[in-house]
């Protein structure tokens, strides 16, 4: 394989989105040790919108390109050469140029509640103010206490910590991928399995980029390709991509590979106010993974019918 010097690996400056580049930094370098030398990888911070823009639900701004439109225009550009991404702040159709090359091992799709109010979200007080930005655990939640109520949480992590114990909220919802790579899982009340709170299409997925153009880039980033996590996840991503999927329209999502080797779907989509849930479930094979997501996405469209994505 060719030797490439000088790579330069986009990412969102957040906390989080610097651990998660410097997980990607550290496996090129398990796999080509000459990356190891000084200035052979450079990690590029990018500000995007989404991180700009903190006093608006990303449903009233742009959705999840917000987070990468900035990342993609370098990266098309030249500026850098891979991105690293949450996978699941990626649109299902990428920018003009760009291909999602790897998927690196999942983390735990579990979502968590943090809160000193009660142990559980099941002994929350009613009249409880859940903060969160996501309408998915917005609807999930107000559908299962609808007792509660919710307010607009943005930022990243450590925003969010801050925000709830300023008392901005009684409780909030974090990704446990997320608090697990900040080493902050103890901080979690309860983790919520997903029979109680669907996760996020390709929550807890980190994904890497490439110019599509790139092939020598590309091969080195194969490399660190997790196939049963892209199996999953592209089965994820064809439930949105079916259901028209955005930040406006409360979608969940989970595949996971069952004990004799097939792949189980499990999908929602939900009224934002949680007053309607529809659910579905497909089994099948691993090459089935993208066929069992868009037929779930279609059955999901025609049973919630059209108003549910106004």
């Amino acid at each position: 394989m060719t030797r490439v010097d000088g790579l330069k690996l986009g990412t969102r400056g957040s906390p989080l989105a610097l651990a998660q580049a410097h997980e990607v930094r550290g496996l090129l370098i398990d796999q080509f040790p000459h990356m190891a030398e000084a200035n052979a990888i450079e990690i590029v911070e990018i500000k995007t919108t989404g991180d700009q823009v903190q006093d608006r639900a990303l449903s009233e701004v742009g959705g999840k390109g917000l987070f990468s439109k900035e990342i993609d225009a370098a990266q098309v550009q030249g500026r850098i050469d891979i991105a690293v991404h949450s996978m699941k702040d990626l649109e299902t159709h990428l920018a003009p140029g760009i291909e999602l090359t790897a998927a690196l091992r999942r983390e735990d799709v579990r979502d968590v509640l943090l809160t000193d109010k009660a142990p559980s979200l099941n002994e929350l007080p009613a009249g409880s103010v859940v903060g969160t930005s996501s309408l998915r655990r917005q609807a999930q939640i107000l559908h299962r206490r609808p007792d509660l109520k919710v307010c607009l949480f943005r930022g990243n992590v450590q925003t969010r910590l801050r925000k709830l114990k300023e008392g901005v909220a009684d409780a909030t919802l974090l990704a446990l991928a997320g608090l697990n790579r900040l080493d902050k899982a103890d901080l979690a009340t309860e983790v919520l399995d997903p029979d109680v709170l669907l996760p996020a299409v390709a929550q807890g997925a980190i994904g890497i980029t490439c110019r599509a153009d790139d092939g020598p880039m590309q091969d080195i980033v194969r490399t660190l390709n997790h196939g049963p996590t892209m199996i999953r996840v592209s089965a994820e991503r064809s439930l949105l991509a079916a259901l028209d999927g955005s930040c406006r329209t409360p979608v969940g999502g989970l595949a996971e590979f069952q004990d004799d080797g097939t792949l189980r779907l499990r999908a929602l989509v939900a009224k934002a106010d949680g007053s309607a849930l529809y659910e579905t479930v497909r089994d099948g094979s691993a090459d089935d993974g993208d066929a069992m997501g868009r037929d779930a996405g279609e059955e999901l469209k025609r049973r919630a019918g059209p108003d549910i994505f106004s």
